[in-house]
């Protein structure tokens, strides 16, 4: 156990580089884009939406050309559980969040169709190289859908775009990138010596340790906006996130080294993710019915935030005990 504090080392190192470059990277892309003259929507859209979601797709990357992919996996699948039951219940704990009706007609309908696909397609515990390449396939359609969604509510956009020349943006869009990459080496390297050390498997690590640690950015991103008051756009970022990571984070292991993996992926941590995500979804639909029946705003508030928060502690336990 005294060699432990090496691979600890290289995970906390590589946690504080994901989410500094991530800022970075992110900060960099979109003022980047800006100076070309791409609109602030579409900025917010792509580059700001899923910038968040970097350090799990970088650390997808390299487990992946590492040969742990079901780390992987266990990346998104994890990410996603933090993602509704922390994130969210952390947010919707501190403040009330607004629901708006698109997000129940057009980006939640297409969340609960992407999971139950990623279900089908783990059910038999194995992810092959034509469904990665499936799963990333609609990726664009999915985006292309949500752009055209908020076109017509370009008021829960975040404009809050970097101002800076060209020369700055790309010196830090490089600078993020080398750094994520980078960190993402250290933290996989990290974690999967943890997971020897500890005798359990690269899944457990990157549905545990992984899943928080690359989560981290949603989640101080969730509740500074929060505390601030702009929470009018949480409930969309969590689903934007959440299709990012079955539809990019999960297929490049399929893409890259098609993998078996432990029944356990599908029956405990896929059913897992995909009742949190049913559950959010009827809490939506039910916070609609309210307001329709009552005549004021869908809302999401402590009851459900602590809802969450108490179905994920039960996971852990279930995932620990």
């Amino acid at each position: 156990m005294a060699q432990l504090w090496f691979p600890a080392l290289l995970v906390l190192i590589g946690f504080i580089g994901l989410i500094w470059s991530a800022d970075k990277f992110v900060a960099g892309s979109a003022a980047m884009a800006n100076t070309f003259g791409i609109s602030k929507l579409i900025i917010g859209l792509t580059i700001v939406a899923f910038g968040t979601s970097a350090p799990e797709v970088v650390v997808s990357l390299n487990a992946a050309l590492r040969g742990a992919g079901d780390l992987a996996v266990g990346n998104a699948l994890g990410s996603n559980l933090a993602n509704i039951g922390l994130v969210l219940g952390v947010t919707a704990f501190i403040a009330v969040l607004p629901v708006q009706d698109h997000l129940l007609k057009i980006e939640l309908p297409i969340l609960l169709f992407v999971t139950a696909l990623a279900g089908w397609f783990l059910s038999d515990a194995n992810l092959s190289h034509q469904e990665g390449w499936i799963l990333l396939a609609l990726l664009p359609c999915v985006m292309g859908l949500i752009i055209w969604s908020k076109r017509h509510h370009p008021e829960e956009v975040e404009d809050e775009i970097p101002v800076m020349s060209r020369g700055a943006a790309i010196a830090w869009f490089m600078l993020g990138l080398i750094i994520l990459i980078i960190s993402s080496d250290l933290l996989v390297r990290g974690a999967s010596e943890l997971a020897l050390a500890f005798g359990v498997s690269p899944l457990v690590i990157g549905l545990t340790v992984v899943a928080v640690g690359t989560s981290l950015p949603e989640l101080a991103a969730s509740v500074t906006s929060a505390i601030k008051g702009h929470y009018d756009i949480a409930i969309g970022n969590v689903i934007g996130s959440n299709l990012f990571n079955i539809l990019a984070v999960m297929a490049i292991p399929g893409i890259i080294a098609p993998l078996d993996m432990e029944h356990a992926v599908f029956n405990r941590d896929f059913l897992a993710m995909g009742a949190l995500t049913l559950i959010l979804a009827i809490a939506l639909y039910v916070s609609l019915l309210a307001r329709r029946n009552k005549t004021r705003g869908a809302a999401l508030g402590k009851p459900i935030g602590a809802l969450l928060l108490a179905l994920y502690a039960g996971y852990y336990v279930l995932l620990l005990g």
